[in-house]
């Protein structure tokens, strides 16, 4: 069989490494330098004008011109122009392990090198280094892809993300700002006092959010475990244990479907702030996302998913069932399940799992979020549909719960916690007699955390959001906004033939 354009590719490659190997030249040592980022070179070079400094990062363009050649230096922070000349550059030398002129043809686009020279500019103003020294630090065996290739296959993106950071430098920078994201808010919650602790991603009861979990087995105990769909219940043990302001930051899983706005593993914030209630806890979410907004990316106001909305104006407060009775002339407390199931249909929204009217309710409160742009919090949510929230004490049906509303979605999600042992026990039995006749996304009886209630809670009120906000906020896909997403593994065909290899048949 005739060998493909990467088999062939790789083949020249193999052959210069080789030779580079006879040469002397270790081609992956372990050993680097690296003075500066690149784009601080550019940014700053009437300092470093006329300094020897050493770069290193991967060739991403090289081009000979005669006793010239040219090599764009790419590192995360950005691209230098590298300004080779034949009398400027050392000779190859195995002991110094530099690559001279000659051997240049042996580098190819993908290679990382290390080099060493003179901040310049070249005749015709390119901020260049003028390389003095020339060291091969790994490499490439594979061309990297063009922009185009990836775009032709956009699978390649989330299967070999390391591939669209090269290729796309705008999604490396959008990670950046994911990082930053994150980082801003961790910043602003040790401001507020709040303590970041560590709870255990394995459970016995998942509990904290409806959700299907993941199960999975440790066989050192020989017992099933579920991976946590949220950190509320331990969050909330740990202020029954003299915490008062503690917050986590970490991985939450929940076995459920995939889409645009929802992937099964995802990154939340989550906090429990002790003598404080629902109230003042929507003024402290208000001010950290204006706060993440505005230091991340220097503005209020953003457009997506078709909706154009403000952070920096005050919030509006929505009431679950008035606004519900006001766009679907549906009584949340007393129409009948008829009435509901007759609304849903005729919207065309077909129904999966149990139906129930908590199950219903939510689907009409649906139909009506996605016209809200927001930024606005829904307050007033019934007791039947918040197991884990404290009931208004002149409005015993309706909780102490709120949603961060933005763009037609749910982004968060806080309440006044629940603290009377007596009460949690029913909602927690009501749940689980949900979850026997076939909700599995119910909550489980927990039955340890009841017993921490006898013991005793303060008024306490929790929060919580996850990364939908930043996919939000870049207008992104939920696997566009992740680094590497849950993906169906599936064999590349290419690999196994160039390594000789037969498809594994484990499930």
């Amino acid at each position: 069989m005739a060998k493909t354009r990467l088999e062939y590719t790789r083949s020249e490659r193999l052959t210069k490494l080789n030779r580079l190997k006879e040469l002397g030249i270790n081609p992956y040592p372990s050993k680097a330098q690296k003075d500066v980022p690149n784009q601080l070179l550019v940014d700053r070079f009437s300092e470093f004008e006329g300094k020897t400094i050493t770069l290193a990062g991967r060739i991403t363009s090289l081009r000979e011109h005669g006793k010239l050649a040219f090599a764009d230096l790419t590192d995360q922070s950005g691209t230098i122009q590298l300004f080779l000349r034949i009398e400027s550059l050392s000779p190859t030398n195995a002991n110094e392990q530099t690559l001279g002129f000659e051997h240049l043809k042996l580098l190819d686009p993908g290679d990382f090198v290390q080099a060493a020279g003179e901040v310049t500019k070249t005749k015709t103003g390119q901020i260049s280094l003028l390389v003095k020294s020339l060291t091969l630090l790994t490499k490439s065996l594979r061309p990297l892809p063009t922009n185009r290739d990836l775009i032709a296959d956009p699978e390649t993106i989330f299967r070999k993300r390391y591939l669209d950071l090269v290729t796309n430098r705008q999604h490396l920078t959008l990670f950046q700002r994911k990082s930053k994201f994150w980082q801003i808010q961790r910043e602003f919650m040790n401001a507020h006092g709040f303590i970041e602790v560590d709870i255990p991603v394995l459970e016995h009861v998942t509990g904290g959010a409806d959700a299907r979990p993941f199960t999975t087995h440790m066989n050192a105990l020989g017992q099933d475990f579920y991976l946590r769909i949220s950190t509320e219940l331990n969050q909330k043990r740990l202020i029954g244990g003299g915490f008062e302001k503690v917050f986590t930051l970490g991985p939450n899983f929940r076995n459920e479907g995939l889409s645009d706005e929802h992937l099964t593993e995802y990154t939340q914030l989550e906090w429990y702030w002790a003598y404080a209630d629902y109230l003042a806890n929507m003024k402290l979410v208000e001010e950290l996302i204006k706060h993440t907004a505005q230091a991340v990316y220097g503005k209020t106001e953003f457009t997506t998913r078709g909706h154009t909305f403000n952070l920096g104006q005050d919030w509006p407060r929505l009431s679950y069932p008035d606004i519900i009775k006001e766009k679907l002339a549906i009584d949340i407390f007393s129409s009948s399940q008829a009435d509901m199931l007759k609304i849903i249909k005729g919207r065309g929204i077909e129904l999966t799992g149990t139906t129930n009217r908590a199950r219903l309710i939510d689907n009409l409160w649906k139909l009506v979020r996605k016209d809200l742009s927001g930024p606005a919090f829904l307050i007033n949510e019934p007791k039947f549909m918040s197991p884990l929230a404290k009931s208004k004490h002149a409005d015993p049906e309706t909780t102490e719960r709120f949603h961060v509303i933005i763009a037609g979605s749910e982004l968060g999600n806080g309440y006044s916690e629940l603290n009377d042992p007596l009460d949690q026990l029913e909602r927690f039995r009501q749940q689980q007699a949900a979850r026997d006749a076939g909700d599995d996304e119910a909550q489980m009886l927990d039955i340890d955390f009841v017993e921490m209630l006898e013991y005793g809670m303060p008024p306490t009120s929790g929060y919580g959001h996850s990364e939908r906000i930043f996919w939000f906020l870049e207008d992104i896909t939920a696997r566009e906004g992740t680094l590497f997403p849950a993906l169906r593994n599936k064999p590349d065909s290419g690999n196994l033939r160039i390594y000789n290899l037969t498809p594994s048949k484990k499930k």
